[in-house]
């Protein structure tokens, strides 16, 4: 045998599961497609690689709404705090961000690579670049190794793929690996793009009347057909030339998709309420206010406090308001609907960009499939999964290469256990 482990990918997830392999006293060949590691974990975090998130395990798994239970198991074994020890341990300064963010002081992503490539290096890892693989070899439902694209054969009793999704395809996330999952009798649950900004056909997108402006700190908020939320997030967003972008869309982008399937229908609502920290109540009572106070301005100018000029302006031509009447003139029934066009503006979105676009890959090895305490496939013997190849997926925010770092972690060790029980 040319090694105990072979693990394919050497993203996030797979270096972590060579490098567990190794310490778990395994022979480990890293093999990888693209000329050099961690292609993907350099974009991470806009280059500054957001490593984790400093919340509770509860937490954590609760921003990972794509199947996020599954990986209940695994931080039972290894979690977010491990993560940090692994790095600090390992020479790595961490500070903490908003929402619980951990970062590398050094705000660059390349230290993280460079660390997880001297700890290989230190474990004597074998690696392979530029190695793309042709095919995962199995027999009588086990694994027995890999024929790369260049003829060669490498063998070992126990395989982790770890080859990501269809994210960020220039990273070398081609989806190459769920032809080999198949190959071992998996199946591979739909692809789609998740943390993907949002398309919509609405007149106002396709006019590009709001193109570039953000709003700060709304709730935006996706409905079914029958008018029922089903998922809120307080965030900063932005229109587009084609719809929708900025952190609270990609939170929602996973059930815009899953409400336009569920639903059976071409398009979803989405509503933003601009004020969340304002009661409808408090909002009609401050616009009386006003109307006592500044009853003598333009409406336009009299309203400027509450949201952008361009957003205040683009609600009074939907409502058929002239900019500059006093406000004092507006009737009670004008007020009413300028209140609910701060509180629940709706607009259709139809989907969102194409999945090579997004940032995240929903969807992918069926979990049902796999065993949750080891990685390990419940078809075939010594084949193990992690990372995005899996169908799990979180928000941004460390929590996608939160549960790339723990399966690789989980993957590789047992990996490694069984290799020597082979």
């Amino acid at each position: 045998m040319d090694s105990n482990v072979i693990v394919v990918g050497g993203g996030t997830s797979g270096m972590m599961a060579a490098i567990s392999a190794a310490e778990n006293g395994a022979k480990v060949i890293l093999v990888e497609k693209n000329k050099t590691l961690g292609r993907k974990l350099l974009v991470t975090g806009n280059g500054r690689c957001n490593v984790t998130n400093n919340r509770d395990k509860e937490e954590i798994i609760a921003h990972i709404p794509g199947n996020g239970r599954f990986l209940y198991s695994a931080f039972a074994q290894y979690d977010n705090y491990d993560i940090m020890d692994f790095f600090r341990s390992n020479g790595v300064a961490l500070k903490e961000e908003d929402h619980g963010r951990m970062f590398p002081t050094t705000d660059k992503a390349r230290t993280i690579l460079e660390t997880l490539i001297k700890i290989m290096d230190r474990l004597n890892i074998q690696v392979y670049t530029d190695a793309p693989v042709e095919t995962v070899l199995y027999e009588d439902n086990k694994v027995k190794g890999l024929l790369l694209k260049d003829g060669r054969t490498l063998t070992a009793s126990s395989v982790v793929l770890s080859v990501g999704g269809k994210a960020m395809p220039r990273t070398g996330s081609t989806g190459d690996g769920y032809k080999w999952a198949k190959k071992a009798g998996h199946t591979i649950k739909e692809l789609y793009p998740t943390e993907s900004p949002v398309t919509s056909a609405e007149p106002f997108i396709q006019d590009r009347t709001l193109q570039g402006l953000s709003l700060r700190d709304v709730t935006l908020s996706v409905l079914n057909k029958k008018g029922k939320n089903v998922v809120s997030h307080q965030m900063d967003m932005i229109f587009t030339h084609f719809g929708v972008s900025g952190p609270a869309v990609l939170r929602c982008s996973m059930f815009v998709h899953q409400t336009l399937k569920r639903d059976k229908t071409e398009s979803v609502t989405m509503t933003i309420d601009s004020l969340p920290q304002t009661t409808a109540h408090e909002l009609k009572q401050q616009l009386q206010q006003l109307v006592k106070s500044d009853g003598d301005k333009a409406v336009k100018n009299a309203l400027k406090g509450f949201v952008p000029e361009r957003f205040l302006l683009f609600g009074l031509t939907r409502l058929n308001i002239e900019e500059n009447t006093p406000l004092k003139q507006l009737t009670a029934q004008q007020l009413e609907l300028f209140a609910e066009f701060l509180k629940d503006f709706r607009f259709q979105v139809n989907g969102s960009l194409p999945i090579e676009k997004a940032f995240v890959t929903g969807g992918g090895v069926n979990t049902k499939e796999v065993n949750p305490k080891t990685m390990e496939s419940k078809l075939t013997k010594g084949l193990y999964f992690s990372g995005e190849f899996l169908d799990y997926n979180g928000y941004t925010g460390g929590y996608n290469i939160t549960g790339a770092f723990i399966t690789g972690r989980i993957a590789g060790k047992h990996a490694a256990l069984s290799s020597q029980d082979a």
